[in-house]
């Protein structure tokens, strides 16, 4: 099964292992880049774009330029896919974060008709909680055996 892995970018390096895990039991994995063009087109790792992203004061167009493509490369992953994990760990002392970009990748899933997994349970206290429950994810609490091919909701209209 083709799987598109869905995550804070904070979380790139716990995600390898999981990655690695998944196409060891045959799946094919999608992911974030590991690296983006700077503004002089040098590639940096994404830990570093993340702490420029975070910065104070980021006024650089091309900081805003990578967070778009890299928001429309990442779509495309999870419409190529025929299902998405979403990494939710800990983060800003919220349990089993999910941030506002991959509640986007979620809900592009959930429009395509394509199920959605969650490495850890809802995160409690969000604001966007009752969008989470009605995409209907499965919680598979950190076991990747719980990962079966499903058959694919109807798409929204």
């Amino acid at each position: 099964m083709k799987i598109t892995i869905c995550l804070s970018i904070l979380f790139y390096p716990e995600m390898l292992a999981i990655k690695e895990a998944l196409e060891n039991s045959g799946h094919e994995v999608l992911v974030p880049p590991s690296e983006v063009a700077d503004g002089e087109g040098k590639m940096i790792p994404v830990a570093e774009y993340y702490k420029l992203r975070h910065a104070d004061e980021v006024g650089e167009d091309w900081v805003w330029e990578r967070k778009k493509e890299a928001m429309r490369w990442h779509f495309d992953k999870v419409a190529a896919a025929n299902a998405v994990l979403i990494l939710n760990f800990d983060k800003h002392g919220i349990k089993n974060y999910i941030g506002a970009n991959t509640l986007l990748e979620m809900g592009l899933a959930f429009h395509l008709g394509k199920p959605i997994y969650l490495w850890n349970p809802i995160p409690e206290g969000m604001s966007y909680l009752e969008e989470i429950k009605g995409m209907m994810p499965v919680v598979i609490n950190n076991d990747l055996s719980k990962i079966i091919l499903r058959q694919r909701t109807p798409a929204c209209r």
